[in-house]
């Protein structure tokens, strides 16, 4: 049987983790919290009285860890831990690593509940974007991929399945969903999100939030509120207008918890109006608990409380920062390590909090262990985890959930690719590599994009694969420290030596001497070292740097300046001043398996300093070879089907939106060769289009299609299913268009450029079919409704036909947007107000029917209240925010 570590030592050693000789949970057998008959507020009260401060303090802190290392102490509780897969569960079995997980848990659970004076459970928690993020567990399209279906009962279904795994192995809390709005396509963190519009975010995270409440995992809706900036910047200060931030980005954080019962919200790491978000009693106790009732535990995003101190420079301390947060309304405290806990326990223990709010952050906890039956049943059983996690079913459903996000963007009767040609090139290191995105584990069973294509055709068709030059385009790299060498007290040392002045001239002796295995640097708003200012110093390293044999490379340096390096005790880079970024390297190539003398120094006056060592040393391939192996492979082949993918993810925002890399070019060398060419792209966000569109054939947006993407993929390449995604983002045609979202005001001039329209490459809900479809009858009943019948609420029903025009079956999804036509404050142009994804048989009809009521047509009044004016209302129908097939009117009267 698995066990701990910490299960073994407490197995050998009794007592080894107990607080007190004797002081087990058995001497609490008969307290009223301990007795499921009693309502919870008396056995929150109960318990309350008997915890001490510092058992109060650990309730209120969580943070990665186990039992594995002695030297943390979890004494006087917990309030919970993201507990990994077991260190030596079997890899590749999806059941025996939900097993082993289970049972790791489990044995932790069992420390707390029988070894800690109170017998307190955690809550064990994860993250869950698209699937648990543990080994053995299904992974599923990535959250905007499982927007682009239009099609919540799916998203349902899909979270179900995976809150089934997490539950099964004892995770009870997952920090998901994402229910930011992807406002700028250029933030990294798109791929998490489930787009950029209010409603189709508020009903996503309904139906994933929801799913896992009903399973008794809590919900944890991300991140409170707007964490993206200027620039598509991750975490950035937020500016907004509280009426923007009411009718924008609080709507999918309000549904999850009005509708869903989300027990738990996450703050954000940046600041809104000068407030960090984690410190803001406006965010958190006004609004959050106050007006939204709010009954669960606010947790910071990791280590985002001691941003005050570090980053937003709006607090003194860390401790300082902890208490400001508590008393703003948040609960816990989420860091990265158990040792970071100590700033925080040292807050706590100064008294400078009061009582009574630390008590109700305790209390919310309590609340939730006791509602998710933690004291009554902490443990798990392995066979289901295993069960769970190794179900044919949830493959199956991954596979579905993948078909039904792709997005077809582009088609000039290509696709479908029926029958299948006999002789394809695939092309591209994204082919080959099942990509399953952010926040994703191994999965169970990941398949790509080639190896579907290939199990679906068969030895029928000749399946030729180049890789092309791969998304990265770098033809240099940091120098490794297996290349680096000082002398230290006669004897050679792996790095460079290091020394750090607290000042920015490289005056004096230095504050810090140290090792530094290799230059590799990114000291935001953090500085090298204690007593070392983050926006005042210079640094020195020196050394020997041993050139591998069989290579020339030139020694360089990437960074913001200023810099400069010598050689031998020759200067060959010198940028001494302050004034942007960039790479620069000597101008001579170093001789094979020489070595030399290197001095490397550096200084920053204003803060944020990034600085690496770098050479071209590296072999590469020549990334034009590779363009002309893929041409041969297209010319020999029927069809070309390029797989292209982007790089993203947290804290990875982009700048430029076109493909990264050479895969610009590698499209268009293969659209040249004249054999028809599809563009497969594999990403969570927009990508700009113009330097290659006009060349190609198709383009299929797959999202990160989780790990049955491939074999999805491949049935839509080849028509045995039907695209029928939706963009739930905006694809601009350049990046100087951004921020663009169909749901803007109206503009006060133009929305054109002096260069280049305003208009998108590929509006909102956008996506195409191997069929069409009709739309017919549109009625709207009543088309005039009184006021304060809405108010009391009545809704109006809009009515239509959609019919399947085509030869092939198809699913089209239907959208309703409305339009404000007439308001005392400037609305929107278009608001998303419903949408049905409907299936239909060549030649088939259905009637298709939409409510509208008062949440469908209010604002915010100029007295920040939410009302609905009389006036008209335009009723657009269509199959994306530009292709309005039907118009009605709705008056309110």
């Amino acid at each position: 049987m698995y066990r701990t570590r910490a299960a073994l030592l407490f197995a050998l050693v009794p007592g080894a983790f107990s607080p007190l000789p004797g002081a087990g949970v058995a001497r609490q057998a008969d307290a009223a919290y301990r007795d499921p008959g009693l309502p919870v507020a008396e056995r929150i009260a109960d318990l309350l009285s008997r915890m001490t401060r510092e058992e109060k303090f650990w309730q209120l802190y969580m943070s990665p860890g186990s039992l594995d290392d002695s030297t943390h102490d979890y004494s006087h509780g917990a309030f919970g831990l993201q507990i990994a897969t077991a260190p030596d569960a079997p890899a590749g079995d999806a059941a025996e690593a939900a097993r082993a997980h289970a049972m790791r848990i489990n044995e932790i659970q069992r420390y707390f509940v029988e070894e800690t004076r109170l017998g307190i459970p955690i809550i064990p928690f994860d993250e869950a974007v698209h699937g648990l993020v543990r080994d053995g567990a299904t992974v599923f399209p990535q959250a905007i991929g499982l927007a682009a279906t239009w099609d919540t009962a799916l998203v349902g279904r899909v979270a179900r399945a995976i809150a089934r795994e997490t539950r099964s192995r004892g995770v009870r809390q997952v920090l998901s969903p994402v229910v930011n709005l992807a406002t700028d396509v250029r933030w990294g963190r798109t791929e998490e999100t489930y787009g950029e519009d209010p409603y189709l975010s508020a009903v996503m995270g309904r139906a994933f939030a929801g799913a896992f409440e009903r399973a008794g995992v809590v919900a944890t809706p991300k991140h409170f509120v707007a964490n993206v900036g200027e620039g598509g910047r991750d975490s950035y200060p937020i500016y907004l207008s509280e009426r923007l931030l009411r009718e924008l980005h609080f709507p999918p954080f309000r549904t999850a918890i009005r509708e869903t019962g989300a027990r738990s919200v996450m703050t954000a790491y940046n600041s809104v109006d000068g407030a960090p978000a984690t410190q803001s009693p406006w965010l958190l106790d006004r609004v959050l608990k106050g007006e939204w009732g709010f009954e669960g535990f606010v947790i910071s995003d990791a280590a985002a409380t001691g941003g005050a101190t570090v980053l937003h420079m709006t607090e003194s301390s860390t401790p300082e920062a902890a208490r400001q947060a508590w008393e703003a309304g948040l609960d816990v405290v989420f860091q990265s390590t158990w040792e970071q806990h100590r700033p925080y326990l040292a807050a706590f223990r100064s008294g400078g909090v009061a009582d009574s709010v630390l008590d109700a952050a305790v209390a919310r906890v309590l609340r939730a262990k006791l509602e998710l039956g933690l004291f009554e049943a902490p443990f798990v059983d392995p066979d289901s985890a295993a069960a769970a996690s190794g179900d044919p079913g949830h493959l199956a459903l991954a596979r579905e959930a993948a078909r039904t996000s792709l997005v077809l963007l582009e088609n000039d009767g290509l696709l479908p690719l029926d029958p299948a040609p006999a002789r394809i090139a695939v092309i591209g290191t994204d082919a080959s590599q099942a990509r399953l995105g952010g926040y994703s584990g191994p999965g169970a069973r990941a398949v790509s994009i080639l190896d579907g294509l290939r199990e679906a055709l068969g030895v029928e068709t000749e399946v030729a694969f180049a890789p092309g030059p791969g998304r990265s385009d770098s033809t240099y790299e940091v120098v490794p420290s297996g290349r680096l060498s000082f002398v230290r007290d006669g004897e050679r040392v792996a790095g460079l030596r290091g020394e750090y002045f607290d000042n920015n001239a490289l005056e004096g002796e230095p504050r810090i001497v140290r090792v530094d295995e290799r230059v590799d640097f990114r000291w935001t708003l953090s500085s090298p070292g204690r007593g070392i200012p983050y926006d005042w110093f210079s640094a020195r390293w020196t050394g020997t740097l041993d050139v591998p044999p069989g290579t020339a490379p030139r020694l360089g340096v990437e960074g913001n300046d200023g810099y400069r390096l010598w050689i031998d005790d020759e200067l060959v880079v010198d940028n001494w001043r302050k004034r942007s970024y960039g790479t620069r390297f000597a101008e001579d190539p170093l001789e094979p398996g020489r070595s030399y003398a290197i001095r490397l120094e550096y200084f920053e006056s204003t803060g944020n300093a990034r600085l690496k060592l770098v050479w071209n040393a590296e072999r590469r391939p020549d990334w034009r070879a590779q363009v002309d192996s893929a041409v041969a492979a297209a010319r020999a082949a029927d069809v070309a089907i390029v797989v292209a993918g982007i790089e993203e993810g947290e804290f990875r925002d982009r700048a430029s939106l076109a493909l990264p890399g050479h895969q610009e070019t590698l499209i268009r060398a293969v659209a040249a060769t004249g054999t028809p060419t599809v563009v497969v792209i594999v990403g969570g966000s927009a990508v700009t289009m113009s330097a290659w569109l006009d060349g190609v054939d198709a383009v299929l947006l797959a999202w990160y299609p989780g790990e049955q993407g491939g074999p999805a993929v491949a049935e839509v390449l080849l028509g045995r299913a039907a695209p029928a995604g939706r963009l739930p983002i905006t694809f601009a045609i350049s990046e100087g268009q951004l921020p663009l979202r169909y749901n803007h005001r109206p503009t006060g001039r133009g929305d054109d450029y002096l260069d280049l329209t305003g208009q998108p490459l590929f509006p909102f809900g956008h996506g195409l079919s191997y069929t069409s479809f009709e739309y017919t009858g549109l009625a709207v009943e009543p088309d005039t409704i009184d006021l304060h019948a809405l108010e009391e609420g009545a809704t109006a029903r809009v009515r239509l036909r959609v019919r399947n025009t085509g030869d092939r079956a198809g699913d089209e999804v239907v959208q309703l947007y409305l339009r404000d036509e007439l308001a005392s404050l400037a609305r929107p142009v278009q608001q998303l107000a419903g949408f049905r994804r409907v299936r239909l048989s060549p030649g088939e009809e259905r009637a298709v029917t939409f409510e509208v009521g008062f949440e469908s047509l209010k604002m915010l009044d100029e007295e920040m209240e939410w009302i609905v004016e009389p006036g008209g209302f335009r009723v657009q129908v269509g199959s994306s925010s530009k292709d309005i097939r039907l118009r009605g009117e709705l008056v309110v009267r």
